[in-house]
């Protein structure tokens, strides 16, 4: 069976008795093509199936009106609220988004800018893969003048604005937060620190056991992709230490779920014997028992502002970035790290 013929303005100007220009007016609702005339040609396109070809249009006006979207993994929760609130204020604006994942490979990711930049999109939104230590990747949009603004992950660049949270605040926060509950040995779960996320979160931690007067020890410092299966993998690694710690701060509450679980499988009692604190406020984290202590990461609202930052940069031509916007977080105490009795006078009086 044959393919049915496209339909162009110059069957529907056949149709009407009109010329082509006439046509092609009236559809873009042109004021100089009279009211009544404008609704018999879109009347007619409605009743031939006319589909206007956008695609040549914004080639014309050198725009697709599309915006590409790279994330490390699209099986998250932050990351699904993040293209959410790009998506509600994209959509708003006339853009539409298309979404790419590098899975967490630097080589993925390329080959994701590649696409899309054949794909003309407007410009682009990323949040970096864990191995990407820089973005020279990233030139063949930087060159052509093509607006790319960073969240989450990000890398500085004169060109480049990026939406950030304070993660360095945020690990000491969190870190502070188990010392007040009597933890004086806490071991850190995190991911490449090579990421400015992961980097920060970890100087918090330091910098948090340094002002309490805890020593930094790196054995207590575990590396992993902070998948669910590498917090069940790492927490093993932790059980058979010869002395456990008692609290654990993991980067993100995938991980912190996961260890939850395996110590409680090994009888360990939380947050008697180990207080938990993640990262991200998933919704995972109000289901486990006990409810995870979680630091709050606006990802609705970073991906509103990465959105309407690109969209603001596009519309008005701005030559000049915004730099680092740094959005607010909140610590979310629940009862994984809520201790009735904190630990630290209990050890003072044995001792």
């Amino acid at each position: 069976m044959s393919a049915q013929k496209e339909v162009t303005i110059y069957d529907i100007a056949e149709a009407l008795d009109l010329s082509p220009a006439t046509v092609s007016r009236g559809l873009k609702d042109h004021p100089a093509i009279k009211k009544d005339t404008r609704k018999r040609i879109f009347d007619k396109a409605r009743e031939m199936g006319y589909q206007q070809n956008m695609f040549a249009s914004n080639l014309r006006r050198s725009r697709s009106n599309t915006i590409g979207v790279i994330v490390p993994r699209l099986n998250s929760y932050f990351m699904s609220a993040v293209i959410s609130g790009m998506e509600k204020v994209a959509n708003a604006a006339g853009y539409n988004l298309i979404i790419s994942q590098s899975t967490e490979s630097k080589e993925k990711e390329l080959a994701n800018i590649k696409t899309l930049y054949n794909s003309r999109v407007d410009g682009l939104l990323v949040s970096l893969a864990y191995d990407s230590e820089d973005i020279s990747h990233f030139d063949l949009f930087l060159n052509k003048g093509i607006p790319l603004i960073f969240f989450d992950r990000v890398f500085e660049h004169p060109k480049c604005a990026s939406i950030v949270i304070d993660n360095y605040k945020a690990g000491y926060e969190i870190t502070n937060h188990l010392i007040n509950q009597g933890s004086t040995r806490i071991a850190h779960i995190t991911a490449n620190i090579k990421q400015n996320v992961y980097a920060d979160r970890l100087k918090g931690y330091k910098h948090a056991l340094a002002d309490n007067n805890i020593p930094f020890d790196d054995r207590l410092v575990y590396y992993c992709n902070l998948s669910e299966q590498a917090g069940a993998e790492v927490t093993q690694q932790i059980l058979e230490m010869p002395q456990l710690p008692d609290g654990i701060f993991t980067a993100n509450d995938t991980t912190a779920v996961s260890c939850i679980r395996t110590l409680k499988q090994a009888g360990i009692k939380i947050p008697e014997q180990i207080a938990i604190a993640g990262f991200n406020n998933d919704p995972l984290s109000k289901v486990i028992e006990p409810n995870l202590t979680t630091m709050n990461y606006p990802g609705q609202e970073m991906g509103e502002l990465a959105a309407s930052t690109l969209i603001r940069k596009l519309d008005s031509k701005e030559g000049k970035s915004l730099n680092t916007i740094v959005l607010h977080h909140n610590l979310i105490v629940r009862e994984s790290s809520l201790r009735s009795r904190p630990l630290l006078p209990l050890i003072d009086a044995i001792l």
